[in-house]
């Protein structure tokens, strides 16, 4: 038997960074993003005489492996089965860059939950099946659904948490343009790094002070369809974000000098008139908001700055959702 999963990254446009409880990885302060159809992970679930997982055609082991068997093991304890679960076969494909800061780790427990899902007739449901994604990647709790999604902040005592739906994707036709400044991997992932500016920053409790405050601004702002305003709690949930991880010990620098040419570049779009904002996850690539109308405009500028190897155009799509299977 085999089934196969679909699912995007998405994008937080109010940042989460940082974590109440290691162990559940429940969310600091609450985040909201946009699923991006645009940027895909395809994943397959099958029988197998042992457990592996291959990752973008090469055999993973260690960390990698242990993570998505986890995620096995979970499922399979929530569907309440006592007996000895399936050795399967798990094989998940990128067609964007992989561990760089383009959420690649959302697509891809969102894609595994769904078609393992349905490998191990668990059926289990989006909401129970978001909250198991975010004990393996807080964002793949996102990537389950569509459109614009939130998730809660949570404390050390929650136990259960859930993303949750705040609007379909065809609420507002934005275009996100993702300018590609490195193919190769990030230095420090992002639970790493998480980790260590929970610990040694000193602006890590001014970040989780402010960061309600900013999520609503957003959330406000995408209800209402109103770039202009969006644009400030947009690029000040980033640069707040980056900030605190600057400041840790020893500094998480993500950018390169590619990521701070686009941000002027950006701000310079802006002082001419067109309605464009920024935003930056853990890594250097910077993904770029504008109305679809402006899409062009935009993207042309973009494409054209020295350091940018590539741009990835992008817009609200779906949910993980099966695509086969047999």
């Amino acid at each position: 038997m085999k089934r196969v999963a679909v699912a995007h990254p998405n994008i937080a446009l109010a940042k989460y960074w940082g974590k109440r409880d290691r162990g559940r990885n429940i969310p600091a302060v609450p985040s909201l993003s946009v699923t991006l159809a645009g940027m895909t992970t395809t994943t397959s679930v099958e029988d197998a005489d042992a457990d592996s997982f291959t990752l973008n055609g090469v055999l993973s082991s260690a960390r990698p492996l242990e993570r998505v068997l986890a995620m096995l093991d979970v499922l399979w304890r929530e569907a309440g089965q006592t007996g000895q679960r399936p050795h399967v076969s798990v094989m998940s494909r990128n067609d964007f860059p992989t561990a760089a800061g383009l959420a690649s780790s959302a697509s891809a427990f969102a894609a595994l939950a769904v078609a393992a899902d349905a490998f191990l007739e668990t059926n289990l449901g989006l909401a129970r099946l978001s909250c198991i994604a975010r004990r393996l990647s807080a964002s793949a709790g996102r990537s389950l659904y569509g459109g614009f999604v939130e998730l809660s902040a949570g404390d050390s005592g929650t136990l259960e948490l859930a993303a949750s739906p705040l609007a379909a994707a065809s609420h507002w036709d934005l275009r996100v343009i993702v300018a590609v400044t490195t193919e190769a991997q990030k230095e420090v992932g992002s639970t790493e790094g998480m980790n260590r500016t929970t610990a040694t920053s000193p602006l890590y409790e001014a970040w989780v002070n402010a960061a309600p405050g900013i999520f609503a601004r957003v959330r406000e702002a995408v209800l209402e369809r109103d770039f202009g305003a969006l644009v400030g709690p947009v690029e000040q949930s980033a640069l707040t974000m980056h900030a605190c991880a600057l400041a840790a010990d020893p500094g998480l620098v993500y950018w390169n000098g590619t990521t701070v040419e686009v941000l002027r570049a950006v701000r310079e779009l802006r002082r001419e008139g067109l309605p464009v904002c920024f935003t930056i996850d853990a890594g250097p690539h910077v993904k770029i908001l504008t109305p679809a109308v402006h899409e062009t405009a935009v993207s042309d500028v973009i494409a054209s700055l020295p350091g940018v190897l590539r741009t990835i155009a992008a817009c609200p799509g779906e949910g993980a959702r099966l695509v086969g299977g047999a």
